[in-house]
């Protein structure tokens, strides 16, 4: 299986057009240990030719153009990206759907609760629907040859835009993660967004070969005491990695990533001692252009 980060932030990407934190400075300076990263997303192969996308970030045609393995290679108008599955309803994980309008023919993989919310919005009747088929994400399903993906549910909670109608608790299918392996036993698992570490997610990914986590902020408080927000990262949706790296800390993995980096989280800073002790635990901080191969 191969794996490439094609983005690594959380919605806004880093640094953040309207952030001005010490973080958000050093990204615009160009500082060499806070790398720009794009909002989150994996390319993923089993064969290196034919390609599934999992979430389609708003950064997409940045994406694309910054990975020679997904630019169009024969005719006037091709992609070896042949499929997406998505996470989740938030801006960051599907609005780059609309990047793909181009009538070019895939897969669109999703929850019926996030395929309700993309057929609820007209921009998103730009996706051909003779040319872009809607599958359902219910059970275990094959978006590429040989390579087989199994859904679970992750604790989370609708995007903020829509709160107003189905409130802030919980809502099946809301948020999944993604358990992907190959013909040679080879396993990912793709959980950017998880509001809480329950035994059966522990159960779930232990044993991965590399696991992708949310890593959005830091500490639960992270926003709060800095200033920059008012929420905690639970109430938007999010474990603390403080939190998840004690929670995880007993599972076999042979390789885990921490991924959806906000801008205000310090482990952006390749120097912080919060980078450090994410290190030291055994963990590393996904960057774009990453590239894994299982």
């Amino acid at each position: 299986m191969k794996i490439i980060v094609l983005g690594a932030a959380a919605g806004g990407g880093f640094p953040q057009w309207n952030a001005a934190s010490q973080n958000n400075a050093r990204g615009f300076a160009g500082d060499p240990n806070c790398p720009r990263q794009t909002q989150a997303s994996l390319a993923i192969s089993s064969d290196g030719e034919n390609w599934l996308l999992l979430n389609a970030s708003p950064d997409i045609r940045q994406q694309i153009i910054a990975t020679p393995e997904l630019h169009p290679r024969t005719g006037l108008r091709s992609s070896p990206i042949k499929a997406v599955a998505l996470t989740g309803a938030d801006v960051d994980a599907l609005t780059g759907l609309l990047t793909l309008r181009e009538r070019q023919p895939l897969d669109l993989w999703a929850t019926p609760y996030v395929s309700k919310v993309i057929a609820a919005n007209p921009l998103f009747s730009v996706l051909d629907p003779e040319l872009v088929g809607r599958k359902s994400i219910d059970g275990p399903f094959t978006p590429l040859a040989g390579l087989t993906i199994t859904p679970f549910p992750a604790p989370g909670k609708p995007p903020l835009y829509l709160e107003r109608t189905d409130g802030i608790g919980p809502a099946a299918g809301a948020s999944i993660g993604l358990h992907l392996k190959d013909t040679t036993g080879s396993s990912l698992f793709f959980l950017p967004s998880c509001a809480e570490i329950t035994p059966d997610i522990v159960r779930a990914v232990d044993g991965a070969g590399v696991l992708f986590f949310d890593g959005t902020m830091y500490t639960d408080d992270e926003m709060i005491r800095s200033g920059e927000g008012e929420k905690t990262a639970r109430r938007m949706g999010h474990v603390a990695m403080t939190d998840a790296i004690e929670a995880l800390r007993g599972i076999k993995v042979e390789r885990r990533y921490f991924i959806h980096i906000n801008n205000s989280n310090p482990v952006l800073n390749r120097a912080s001692p919060e980078r450090k002790a994410v290190e030291a635990a055994g963990w590393r901080v996904a960057e774009d252009g990453m590239r894994i191969e299982l």
